[in-house]
């Protein structure tokens, strides 16, 4: 009996139905992914009062459990090539995504000490996240890094908005309902495991210069393994060191400073609110407002950056309203839903401004990798400083005015650091020219 042909056609079709249900399944776990990024920490601010109830935390050691993530994000950061560069990305996103929701259980299990080392856990794993998603999306959409980094980026801001906004109704439902407001989101990190896990087999086929040795976060898919990944610096291939250019310095400090602002309003806005009379669950609300309009300060951002050559005009834009949202609620607290919006308006566009200035101040991804890592990781050390000192300060003056004012004075120093890293130029010190790939 002769066996039926099958046409070449049919074979294509096939190969082609199967590439698009694969890319499918990948960008769906790419999103979910991206949900997770934020919402295990967005979820605590809300309910931060019952924790401290609770646990018997001073307004201090609240921050300094905040604040733990932020030092991990510091400190990890610059690991997470390295880390990938043996295990391929795919399998280390999926250990990241396992450590998550181990980090998020053991922070909601009674005990004192459970509560910190979940905390520490899941900083290690958002801190591998964060590093490594950019580079999935560099290699396996290198056309399209742009729409697909908005996307996610838009997918992390909702769910943590939603995040804040349902904990407080859920932490109502039963005693000690912190525990469980903040301990639901290891369901999404799971979720997101198993939609992402065929990529694990898909990963393990490939040749590892083809991964995370392609240089980390910022690299081109056909490119040598010498860059963050590999450990050399962009100076070893002719870049020079971002660690050695003021430029980067000030690229870096306006980095730390927006993200001092953005941890911050996440921590202790609702206790700001509620010390003015506002319920918490309607504080609550106002955190779901405060990351819907960092969504749609995002995209505004997003879509107005491109088209300019100098970014001081957006750098002022975003802190004037950040300025303008906390300077509101110091003198009409009564109106907070306002203050709130403005301020996620400009925390919304000026996290863009900070992470496309590491591309527009550079020549060439493995220059934009090492001057991501470099504003990263002291980055969000200088923002783990934020809500510490805020509620340092609330504690010595038993009020909230102090700390408001400290905070309108770290905006200011973030328009003169916008305005200095936003200048057309590249932190090699030359000035853009036409043409000039930034």
């Amino acid at each position: 009996m002769k066996r039926s042909a099958v046409a070449p056609s049919d074979r294509t079709a096939d190969r082609n139905t199967e590439r698009l249900a694969r890319g499918g399944m990948l960008f769906i776990g790419l999103l979910l992914i991206a949900s997770n990024l934020r919402a295990a920490i967005t979820s605590v601010g809300p309910v931060l009062g019952d924790i401290r109830a609770d646990l018997g935390f001073s307004a201090v050691t609240a921050s300094v459990l905040i604040a733990i993530p932020l030092v991990a994000f510091g400190v990890f950061s610059p690991v997470a090539p390295v880390i990938a560069s043996r295990l391929g990305i795919e399998r280390t996103l999926g250990a990241a995504l396992v450590v998550l929701a181990v980090g998020i259980v053991l922070r909601s299990w009674p005990g004192q000490v459970t509560i910190w080392a979940g905390t520490v856990l899941l900083g290690l794993a958002i801190a591998l996240i964060n590093v490594l998603l950019p580079a999935l999306v560099k290699r396996d959409y290198p056309s399209r890094v742009g729409s697909v980094t908005g996307t996610y980026s838009a997918v992390q801001s909702g769910v943590a908005a939603i995040a804040a906004g349902v904990a407080v109704p859920i932490a109502g439902a039963a005693d000690h309902g912190w525990r469980l407001s903040i301990g639901i989101w290891a369901g999404l990190a799971l979720v997101a495991l198993a939609v992402f896990l065929p990529q694990l087999r898909v990963g393990a086929q490939r040749q590892p210069a083809s991964s995370a040795e392609q240089g980390g976060a910022g690299a081109e898919p056909a490119n040598p393994p010498t860059d963050a990944a590999s450990g050399r610096t962009p100076a070893a291939r002719g870049y020079r060191s971002p660690w050695g250019s003021a430029l980067a310095w000030q690229v870096t400090l306006f980095m730390g400073l927006q993200s001092t602002i953005y941890y911050t309003v996440v921590t202790w806005w609702p206790a700001v609110e509620q010390a003015g009379g506002l319920s918490p669950a309607m504080a609550g609300w106002h955190q779901f407002a405060y990351q819907m309009f960092g969504l749609v300060g995002t995209v505004l951002c997003a879509a107005t950056i491109s088209r300019m050559r100098d970014q001081r005009v957006l750098a002022v834009a975003v802190s004037v309203l950040m300025f303008a949202g906390i300077l509101g609620q110091l003198l009409v607290p009564g109106i907070g839903l306002l203050w709130v919006s403005l301020i996620g308006l400009g925390s919304g566009g000026s996290i863009v401004l900070a992470l496309a200035l590491l591309g527009l101040r550079t020549r060439h991804h493995g220059q934009s990798a090492a001057l991501s890592g470099m504003a990263q990781s002291l980055g969000y050390l200088l923002a783990a400083c934020g809500p510490i000192v805020f509620s340092v300060l609330h504690d010595a003056t038993s009020a909230w005015v102090v700390p408001l004012m400290l905070l309108l004075g770290v905006v200011i120093v973030q328009v003169v650091f916008g305005l200095l890293g936003s200048r057309d130029r590249f932190i090699d010190g030359d000035d853009h020219r036409d043409g000039a790939s930034a």
